[in-house]
C-alpha cells in the first residue's frame, strides 16, 4: 500500500539557530521514485531522517498519505528505511534478517515465509536464504537489507545513500536492480545520495538541495536542459557545465575574441535588470574544435581526459577554465593550441550574476 508525500514548509533547526532544512516545500506523488541530491551539509539527509521520525520538525508538517505525521514515532509512519551501512545481524541467516521485524510484529510464521521468499525472488537471493551475512558479498548483503524493507510492505521506501559502500561496477548494476525494482513493487520512494549521475539515472525527479534550500525539483532531463540557477547548472552534469561571468556586449557576451549570440529575450531582461554582465553558462558537449579559419576562441589545452570514445580537453580562457568534448579517437595534447566554437545557438545558457536565477 503505497501513499504520497508532503513536506510542508518544514524545517529543522539545531542549537545556534543553524538551519539544515529551510522551509521545505515539496510534494512526492503517490508511486514516484524521487531523489534527493547535493553536496556534502545541503540537508538532503536530514531531510530523509525528519521524515523518518528520527529528527525533529521545528517548524511546519510533513504528510504521508492523508496523515499528518509530524509528531508520530518513527514505527507508526509505516515506513522502511534502507541505510548506507548494512546493519544485518551477523548470528541470523538471511531469511531470518529479513523477517525479523515481521517476527516482532508477532505475524505467523507462515505468513513470514511466505513474504521473505518473495522478496528473495524479487531480489535473486533464494540460494542464500539459509546462509549468514559473512557468507556475503557487499552486494548480496545491500540486496537483503533491501529485502528486510520489502517485506514490510510500508507506504514508503527512505534510501540513504544505500550504494556508497559498493565497488563502481557493482554501483552501476545495483542502482539499475533498484529503479527496476521500484518500478514492479509501485511504492513510493525518497532517494538520497551525493552523486549526481545516480539521481539523473534513478529518479523519475530529482530534487536539487544546497544549504538546506530546495533549489530546483524537476525531471532529470528539466534540469540538465534548462536549470533554475547556477548553482544547478554547475551541479547536474558530468563533467559540469561551464560557467564564467562575461560582459555583455550588442549582440550577446564577450568571451576572449568571440562574440556568443545569446537568445534575444536574455538581452532584454539583462537590459531591464541593468546588467552590465551575466553568468555565461554551456555545456562540454555544445562546443566543438574548429579550424583557424573559423569563428571561435583560442584554448591552450591544459589537461586531456581520455575516456574511449570520448575525451575531455581542459584549459583556460583568460582566468575562466572551460572543458571541451572531443572525439577520443584522436584528442589533442597537453600544450597544444585550439580553436573552440560553439555547436549552436541554442546550447547556452545565461545567468544573473547578483541572484544567480536563470535568466
Amino acid at each position: 500500500m503505497s501513499a504520497g508525500v508532503r513536506y510542508e514548509q518544514a524545517s529543522r533547526v539545531y542549537p545556534g539557530g543553524v538551519r539544515a532544512v529551510d522551509k521545505l516545500d515539496m510534494e512526492v506523488p503517490d508511486g514516484e521514485f524521487l531523489v534527493l541530491v547535493g553536496p556534502s551539509g545541503s540537508g538532503k539527509s536530514t531531510a530523509l531522517r525528519m521524515l523518518a521520525g528520527l529528527e525533529d520538525i521545528d517548524e511546519g508538517a510533513i504528510h504521508i498519505g492523508d496523515r499528518d505525521v509530524t509528531e508520530l514515532p518513527p514505527k507508526d509512519r509505516d515506513i522502511a528505511m534502507v541505510f548506507q551501512s548494512y546493519a544485518l545481524y551477523p548470528h541470523m541467516t538471511v531469511a531470518d534478517n529479513m523477517g525479523f521485524a515481521l517476527k516482532l510484529r508477532g505475524m505467523s510464521s507462515a505468513e513470514i515465509t511466505s513474504r521473505v521468499a518473495e522478496a528473495a525472488r524479487l531480489l535473486d537471493l533464494t540460494k542464500y536464504l539459509e546462509r549468514k551475512p559473512r557468507a556475503l558479498s557487499g552486494g548480496q548483503r545491500q540486496r537483503v537489507a533491501m529485502g528486510r524493507a520489502i517485506v514490510r510492505e510500508p507506504s514508503v521506501f527512505l534510501m540513504d545513500e544505500p550504494l556508497s559502500n559498493l565497488d563502481a561496477k557493482l554501483r552501476v548494476e545495483t542502482r539499475a536492480n533498484i529503479a527496476a525494482l521500484q518500478r514492479r513493487l509501485g511504492t513510493t520512494t525518497i532517494y538520497v545520495t551525493h552523486d549526481q549521475v545516480e539521481a539523473m539515472t534513478m529518479g523519475d525527479r530529482v530534487a536539487v538541495l544546497k544549504d538546506g534550500l530546495l533549489q530546483q525539483c524537476d525531471t532529470p532531463r528539466t534540469l540538465y536542459d534548462a536549470p533554475e540557477n547556477a548553482f544547478v547548472a554547475g551541479f547536474i552534469g558530468s563533467p559540469a557545465m561551464n560557467l564564467a561571468t562575461l560582459p555583455l556586449v550588442p549582440g550577446g557576451v564577450q568571451l576572449a575574441d568571440l562574440v556568443v549570440p545569446v537568445p534575444a529575450d536574455v538581452i532584454s531582461q539583462a537590459g531591464s535588470r541593468g546588467l552590465s554582465e551575466v553568468i555565461f553558462g554551456i555545456r562540454p558537449e555544445s562546443l566543438r574544435l574548429v579550424g583557424e579559419a573559423e569563428d571561435g576562441f583560442q584554448l591552450v589545452v591544459e589537461l586531456v581526459e581520455e575516456l574511449g570514445a570520448d575525451a575531455y580537453i581542459h584549459g583556460k580562457v583568460g582566468d575562466d577554465r572551460f572543458v571541451v568534448r572531443v572525439d577520443g579517437r584522436t584528442p589533442p595534447r597537453i600544450g597544444d593550441n585550439v580553436r573552440v566554437a560553439l555547436r549552436g545557438e541554442g546550447e547556452t545558457h545565461s545567468f544573473d550574476p547578483a541572484t544567480s536565477e536563470r535568466l
